[in-house]
């Protein structure tokens, strides 16, 4: 079953129906709280001493019912605040009292350290921050990010705009995030992915009718590979797989697409014919003989036509650079209007000369080649990944994956996912053109392009996953997932 996502407008709603349903205001409030001191429970049970920062609206509401739980337990428990930020609201103002009624404490921070604890408790905002913490807030999260214990933030680690999963000034950096009701998109992508830790969900045991609310995302994990990969038939043939033509290497840079060639053929694809430069030829065939290996010249005036003919689907872009030889073979391309993935230096190119693409496009941008494409910067890009994701795939009528931490697939007009997988080591040359070449067979082999561009971005991410878990995340190359990806792409049907 697909897991839902939801931005804060779809959150705001389901809390509106879920209030609707109660003659208790503050009830929501307590679940939070009560919920969030079970799993710091379970997570740190010996954890004696608690330091819990509270602001000034119901997020800090929640860290005062969580502080008066752990304190009638048994718990050293202090409640941190910063004097101009005290509760306010009636709902957080009760629970403070509440607490101080219960004998709780609370300390004044002004500047400098906090004091010793066995966990901090992040309670200073929740999804209404948009904007920077003001210096005395920030001073504070400076504070508890310097703490030696682990940070446990309530439903969004402060300092993350739980809209957009940027971070505009200072953040909590967070080992444990429990949200509160609902997933939300926002955190599991960008910088939002890396400040809040390890995620979980609390739905506070809201009315199931209180989640009569359309997703915003599809979060997308790699038990989900079923979905699109099934057993293939006993008596089908190569043919049927589909044939990709991949297009790229210019001098020194055939490595590119002869793994994207690579990833192609691991992920299924029943043909791969590969036009590059001459001098890589031999080096592909050698390494890669499965591959139908093509030399395209200086002086040839356009790419042989028979190749596209033959193609399902046009893989172009790793190493083609953007020389008269690469943009004459990327403007040939196009031209034949074949389902098309386009990356690397195809995307620089289309960011030159924008053009119309062939329907259902596939673009593969990561953050640098988006903001090309948008003619803004890449801090943009990464302040609001799903914006622009689905900014880039509405200009270009085509499908979007925007890659990164949680990498995002877009398309106009349908419900946009998010890949829940990959790590760290990814981050290195290569990578791309191993996403290019899995995209490239899928969509060969039949999927649409939507798709096919999801399921192969997170089955590039599931391989790279497991990839890492043999000899861990630094050092991986692209060529480590190879295996994987045939492992993967084998997936075993749910029972």
């Amino acid at each position: 079953m697909t897991a839902a996502l939801y931005d804060v407008a779809a959150l705001r709603a389901i809390e509106t129906q879920a209030s609707a349903r109660s003659d208790d205001a503050s009830a929501l409030m307590r679940r939070a709280g009560q919920g969030a001191w079970r799993v710091l429970l379970d997570r740190w049970p010996a954890a004696g001493a608690l330091l819990v920062a509270c602001g000034p609206g119901n997020n800090g509401g929640d860290g005062y019912v969580l502080a008066r739980h752990a304190r009638q337990s048994g718990r050293d428990v202090a409640v941190v605040r910063v004097a101009a930020h005290a509760p306010r609201g009636e709902l957080a103002m009760r629970a403070c009292a509440d607490y101080l009624e219960a004998g709780g404490r609370v300390v004044e921070f002004v500047d400098g350290e906090l004091p010793p604890a066995d966990v901090v408790v992040d309670a200073l905002f929740g999804i209404g921050l948009a904007r920077a913490p003001d210096e005395s807030l920030s001073a504070l999260i400076a504070a508890i990010n310097r703490h030696p214990a682990p940070v446990f933030a309530l439903d969004v680690p402060s300092g993350v705009d739980a809209v957009r999963g940027s971070a505009p000034g200072v953040s909590v950096r967070a080992q444990r995030t429990v949200e509160f009701i609902a997933p939300k998109m926002s955190l599991r992508t960008g910088i939002a992915r890396d400040l809040c830790g390890a995620l979980q969900v609390d739905t506070l045991d809201l009315d199931p009718a209180a989640f009569d609310v359309a997703a915003s995302a599809e979060c997308l994990r790699p038990s989900d590979l079923w979905r699109w990969l099934a057993p293939r038939r006993r008596d089908s043939h190569k043919g049927e797989h589909g044939r990709v033509l991949c297009v790229g290497g210019e001098h020194g840079h055939g490595g590119a697409i002869l793994l994207a060639a690579e990833a192609a053929l691991r992920s299924g694809a029943g043909l791969v014919d590969v036009v590059t430069r001459l001098p890589h030829v031999v080096a592909l065939l050698a390494r890669l003989p499965e591959a139908m290996a093509h030399a395209h010249a200086d002086d040839a005036d356009a790419l042989d036509a028979h190749f596209i003919e033959a193609a399902d689907v046009v893989m172009i872009g790793p190493g083609l650079g953007q020389g008269a030889w690469g943009a004459t073979l990327f403007d040939q391309t196009l031209q034949a209007g074949k389902p098309a993935v386009l990356d690397a230096d195809a995307l620089n190119l289309l960011a030159a000369k924008p053009r119309r693409l062939p329907a259902d496009t596939i673009l593969t941008p990561h953050p640098g080649e988006a903001a090309r494409l948008l003619g803004i910067d890449t801090g943009a890009v990464q302040r609001d990944r799903f914006d622009v994701a689905q900014r880039l795939a509405e200009r270009h009528d085509a499908v979007v994956v925007l890659k990164g931490a949680g990498s995002i697939v877009a398309a106009p007009g349908r419900t946009p996912r998010l890949v829940d997988a990959g790590n760290p080591g990814m981050a290195v040359g290569g990578m791309g053109d191993v996403l290019a070449g899995v995209i490239a067979a899928l969509r060969a082999q039949g999927l649409d392009a939507f798709d096919a561009a999801s399921c192969g971005a997170l089955l590039h991410a599931a391989a790279g996953d497991a990839a890492a878990r043999e000899s861990g995340e630094r050092g991986l190359l692209p060529t480590d997932l190879m295996p994987w990806l045939r492992r993967l792409a084998n997936p075993e049907l749910p029972t």
